[in-house]
């Protein structure tokens, strides 16, 4: 009997330091990613006890006394606008049909659409593309860097934090200095708009909400970065 537990007990040994190495790269690979977890943890607490307190019970109630068809045509509004950095870095990336879509999309809905409140580009086949500077710099072999936490803003990398500012010129925010007020309600009017389509998202979220939101971002990013065209490490 003593031969035999000793046996297992090597055996459980061995298993347990297989299983070790096999999930030493995980780490490895987390760590490289994450780097700055401490302060990022941080900075996240802090966005999710503003979004706790103060967004999502805004967006609530937006999305309460807001009838559906108006939500629906305030958010196809802020996605007309966003055409126009859709149609940017589809040239920068040489994607010329993507772009020619984009600009065929943003043409129509700001036109019979009435400034994109009624999406009728994609009921003409002409379907929407998501494309950011963040994705330009992966398309031209820049690394995604780091994972960071920004605050206010969210998941993102060192990569995608620089191609933010980039994209802030393809909205009209930055020219409107004439007119703070009018900026100022249409940048929150969005931030609301933003925050209510997430709140059914939010309701996938398991275990660790931190690395749950982590892992979900990098690999949205590296899917859209690729064109889809990802693989399967398992």
């Amino acid at each position: 009997m003593r031969v035999i537990a000793a046996d297992r007990t090597k055996r459980l040994g061995r298993s347990l330091i297989c299983a070790g190495l096999t999930l030493l790269p995980v780490v490895a690979a987390v760590a490289e990613e994450d780097p700055w977890e401490g302060v990022n943890r941080a900075i996240f607490r802090f966005n999710d006890t503003l979004d706790t307190y103060f967004l999502k019970p805004v967006a609530k109630g937006y999305q309460a006394i807001t009838p559906q068809f108006l939500e629906d045509g305030v958010h196809n509004v802020y996605r007309n606008i966003g055409d126009v950095g859709n149609l940017a870095n589809d040239l920068m990336q040489a994607k010329f049909h993507d772009a020619s879509v984009d600009s065929s999309r943003f043409l129509f809905n700001s036109t019979v659409g009435v400034l994109g409140f009624f999406d009728v580009a994609t009921k003409m086949g002409l379907d929407r593309n998501d494309e950011d500077f963040g994705q330009t710099l992966g398309a031209w072999g820049v690394s995604s860097g780091p994972y960071v936490v920004l605050p206010f803003f969210g998941p993102s990398t060192v990569r995608d934090g620089g191609g933010l500012l980039v994209d802030a010129y393809t909205k009209p925010y930055p020219y409107m200095d004439d007119d703070i007020r009018s900026r100022n309600i249409m940048f929150g009017i969005e931030v609301v708009d933003t925050r209510a389509s997430l709140l059914s998202a939010e309701k996938l979220i398991t275990g660790d909400k931190y690395t749950f939101i982590r892992n979900a971002y990098l690999q949205n990013r590296e899917f859209k970065v690729q064109d889809g065209k990802v693989e399967d490490d398992f």
